[in-house]
C-alpha cells in the first residue's frame, strides 16, 4: 500500500497501540531487510566480489544476505535514530519507533528492486555483473543503473511523504528534517571518499 497511497500508510503510523505496533512489525522488518540485500547489490563492492580469486559465485548470495541484514540494521536503528533527532529538533512529538518505521517504509521501492530490477539484471550479465570487465558495462548497465537510481529517488521521496503525514508538516519543514538527518551520513561518506 506504501507505493499506491503512500500518505495513508503513513497517516497510519500515528496509531501507536500495541496491536498497530505489533501488526507492524514483521511486515516493517521484511521491507528493512529486503532493501537492505538491494543496497549491498548496488554497491562497489559487490561489482567487483568476483575479482578476488578466493571468492566463489555460490557466496555471493549469503554475503548479500548478510551485508544486507547489516546494512538493514544500521540504516533501521542509526538512521531512524537520525530522523527521530532531526524531527525533534524541528519540534516533533513522534517516537523514536515511528521515526524508524517511517524510514523503513520509505525504502520499499529499493525491496521491490530486489525481486523485480535485480533478478532481470541477474539473468542478463550473470557472474560478470559481480566481476570487472565482461559484457555487463556499456548502454545496458546504464539502463540499470537509472532504474536503480530512480528506485533510489522514489525512496526519498517517500520518506518526505512520511515525514510530513506522520507529523502534519509543511514540505519545507518535512525536507529540512530529511536534509538535518542526511548531513551526518553525508559527511561520513565525503570523509570517506577524500
Amino acid at each position: 500500500m506504501v507505493l499506491v497511497a503512500p500518505r495513508t500508510v503513513f497517516v497510519s503510523l500515528r496509531d501507536e497501540s500495541a496491536e498497530a505496533v505489533e501488526a507492524r512489525t514483521e511486515p516493517i522488518s521484511a521491507i528493512a531487510g529486503l532493501a537492505g540485500i538491494a543496497g549491498v547489490l548496488g554497491t562497489q563492492v559487490a561489482r567487483t566480489m568476483l575479482n578476488d580469486p578466493s571468492m566463489s559465485l555460490i557466496l555471493v548470495p549469503v554475503w548479500a544476505f548478510l551485508g544486507g541484514a547489516l546494512y538493514a540494521l544500521a540504516a533501521y536503528w542509526l538512521g531512524g535514530g537520525l530522523l527521530f533527532g532531526a524531527c525533534r529538533r524541528l519540534g516533533s512529538h513522534g517516537t523514536y519507533r515511528r521515526s524508524r518505521q517511517v524510514l523503513a517504509l520509505s525504502v520499499t521501492p529499493l525491496a521491490l528492486s530486489l525481486v523485480t530490477l535485480w533478478p532481470v539484471r541477474i539473468a542478463v550479465y550473470g557472474e560478470n555483473l559481480f566481476r570487472t570487465g565482461g559484457d555487463d558495462y556499456g548502454r545496458g548497465d546504464a539502463i540499470f543503473g537509472g532504474l536503480y537510481f530512480a528506485c533510489l529517488v522514489w525512496c526519498l521521496w517517500l520518506l518526505l511523504v512520511g515525514v510530513r503525514s506522520v507529523h502534519g508538516w509543511t514540505w519545507a519543514r518535512s525536507a529540512s528534517a530529511v536534509a538535518l538527518a542526511a548531513v551526518f551520513p553525508v559527511l561520513l561518506v565525503v570523509v570517506t571518499k577524500l
